[in-house]
């Protein structure tokens, strides 16, 4: 006998809690499948809040490094992994309590187990206690999310070699890091351990870091990354890597060179994780990225299933697979929505932290030809130098008039935060001028807008290069 729901969204992520919400507001009767005991998925438990909670001690450690004159600080060699992410259950419990009660004051039926399809409208929920159940639906939101991608040559024992799940299971910080990869995920984490005083060491095959940012962002990233003791090799393929069987996991590269280190992080990317989901009995299948295909509505090739979040890739962040899953809810209930907006924001939480929207000055330049640029130095800004952020940086791009805005970027501590300004200016079609007519509570960061607009605006009388 099977249980019928209007809509069943299998994972409780972002994209997952809010395709359930959405669901339930429009009064349809809804299930939501989650295989963890917590809730929250990689986002709360692996991802997002361990490593930024991990972070923001990391950020305090090299403060206090850098304060020598105070006190010369150093971590002790033995130094738990687990004391440098304080507060970190506390908070994960705090988070499943309220999901709990949203999901309970939506009434919405909270499942544990493993779910997988019979066909594409019925579906079995193996339990660690009690028996399978069997519901019926009429739509699906699949929102699991993604794991870890492995290359074949590379063994990740989660032991030594580790993902980017298993990355803060070690026990203890370890004196020596290599990072393979220089994408967002190994950018954190190389720059994050590197500031708690790990030797890291970045290998990849692109010439640079981040190399989806502008390149003013990601030189600020490398050249903030190396003052701070690492070391990037760019343009640098791995043939080997192999665990010494003594105290060091040895990489080899096919220019020659070897790097050894106590531990290493393998960051490859991340594939869709629908493993026991049996999606091809629903009629479904991965494309070749390993992620599941949708169209503009999130509208998988079978009508009525519906993908949101990481298990769909780009951009993979929570916040866009909120908005995701309320869209894929919405279009599975013929509920009319606007157009998700394109200005969507990316947030690089390493140090320093980065953020950016719209256009890099590259994109920029291929789309509009001539394009006008200005910059401010948060050493330039009073609040850089009373907060100690002066290696920062905001940049604003326009076109060849200096006028249209096309995009912002931001490197330095509050980089996330700061980017909404701009993201407003660009969604309201806003000139450049916006920034220099506003006035910015002083002192501020965010006195950096203005001060690069008028770099701008000194570029269009052809008087000056800045104001």
């Amino acid at each position: 006998m099977s249980t019928h729901y209007d809509v069943v969204v299998v994972g409780s992520g972002p994209a997952g809690q809010k395709a359930a919400v959405q669901a339930a507001k429009a009064g349809k009767t809804v299930a939501l499948l989650e295989r963890d005991r917590l809730l929250g998925g990689a986002c709360v438990h692996r991802g997002t809040i361990p490593s930024k909670t991990l972070r923001e001690n990391a950020l305090r450690v090299r403060s206090m490094r850098y304060n020598a004159a105070l006190s010369n600080f150093q971590l002790a060699e033995d130094t738990e992994l687990a004391t440098l992410i304080d507060r970190l259950d506390m908070v994960l419990k705090a988070h499943d309590s309220y999901m709990q009660q949203q999901m309970s004051r939506n009434n919405i039926d909270l499942i544990h187990g493993r779910a997988s399809f019979i066909d594409s409208h019925n579906l079995k929920i193996d339990r660690v206690r009690g028996e399978s159940l069997y519901i019926d639906v009429d739509s699906v939101v699949i929102a699991t999310g993604s794991f870890p991608r492995t290359p074949d040559n590379i063994p990740v024992d989660h032991e030594h070699i580790l993902d980017s799940d298993s990355i803060l299971s070690m026990l203890y910080l370890p004196s020596s890091l290599t990072v393979l990869g220089g994408g967002v995920i190994a950018s954190e984490y190389a720059s994050i351990f590197q500031a708690l005083g790990v030797k890291v060491t970045m290998i990849d095959k692109y010439p640079r870091p981040l190399g989806f940012l502008d390149e003013d962002l990601t030189e600020t990233f490398t050249q903030a990354f190396e003052k701070m003791g690492g070391v990037w090799k760019g343009n640098t393929t791995v043939e080997k890597v192999y665990w010494d069987g003594l105290t060091q996991v040895v990489t080899e590269c096919e220019d020659g060179s070897v790097i050894k280190s106590e531990k290493m992080l393998c960051a490859a990317g991340r594939v869709a994780n629908i493993k026991d989901l049996n999606i091809e009995k629903a009629g479904l299948s991965l494309n070749d990225r390993g992620l599941i295909s949708v169209d503009a509505e999130l509208k998988t090739q079978v009508p009525h299933i519906y993908a949101a979040g990481d298990v769909i890739g780009p951009p993979s962040l929570a916040s866009a697979s909120m908005e995701q899953g309320r869209r894929a809810s919405c279009n599975a209930l013929g509920i009319e929505i606007g157009q998700m907006s394109q200005m969507i924001p990316s947030g690089i939480y390493g140090i320093p932290e980065l953020s950016a929207v719209g256009l890099s000055e590259q994109q920029a330049k291929q789309q509009y030809g001539e394009v006008t640029v200005g910059k401010a130095c948060f050493s330039e800004i009073a609040r850089g130098h009373i907060s100690g952020v002066e290696e920062g940086m905001l940049k604003l791009v326009c076109d060849g008039d200096g006028k249209k805005l096309l995009g912002i970027m931001i490197a330095g501590e509050g980089a996330t935060e700061l980017i909404h300004i701009g993201q407003m200016a660009l969604m309201s079609n806003a000139d450049v001028d916006i920034f220099v007519e506003s006035v910015f509570n002083f002192p501020t960061l965010a006195e950096a807008y203005r001060v690069a607009a008028l770099a701008i605006i000194g570029q269009r009388s052809k008087n000056s290069e800045a104001y």
